[in-house]
């Protein structure tokens, strides 16, 4: 699948990405990219980040790619079971959260845990960071597994982020290139 053939959301994680985010220079490289606006993103609520992006979904009119970061890997999780069936194509997930075991996000809804185990509807990636210090690698893995994702290893990345030294990324781009061709 081509990029311009797709509805590509960005869905960020706690307090949004920033302009030098990877996924703030994706949206603006790619253009059929569009940020999902999940609310407060300083204060996290999990009923209105997964209304907010359930919503987005089945505003688009092509067929729809996610691509999600941090939180917003969890609100996907929450969010798969009210996607009108078909529409996601697929989702490229990065740097989940381990909110059940020490991931330590100031304000966020507790009601994001537990995360959901049910396999996703549509294909997946998880690329998950052997020194995020928000998730263990081991931990991703499980989620990636229950989830029916394949796991995409990024080494040590810490939480691939700005903060991480991941401004644009493009061993992420070229990731999710391969990923976009994959489905089709």
């Amino acid at each position: 699948m081509r990029t311009a053939d797709a509805d590509i959301l960005i869905v960020p994680g706690y307090t949004n990405s920033g302009e030098d985010h990877w996924q703030s220079r994706w949206e603006a490289k790619l253009p059929t990219a569009h940020r999902v606006n999940l609310g407060d993103w300083h204060k996290p609520e999990k009923a209105r980040w997964v209304d907010s992006l359930a919503t987005a979904v089945a505003s688009c009119t092509r067929p729809v790619v996610l691509v999600a970061h941090s939180l917003g890997v969890i609100t996907v999780a929450h969010a798969a079971p009210l996607f009108p069936r078909g529409v996601v194509h697929g989702a490229f997930l990065v740097s989940m959260p381990d909110i059940e075991q020490g991931a330590d996000i100031p304000d966020v809804d507790r009601a994001f845990a537990p995360i959901p185990r049910d396999p996703l509807p549509f294909p997946s990636v998880l690329v998950a960071s052997r020194n995020d210090p928000h998730c263990a690698y081991a931990r991703a893995e499980d989620f990636g597994y229950s989830w029916g994702s394949a796991l995409s290893d990024a080494g040590e990345a810490g939480h691939i982020n700005t903060a991480s030294g991941h401004g644009p990324w493009p061993e992420g781009l070229m990731r999710f290139a391969g990923f976009m061709k994959a489905l089709g």
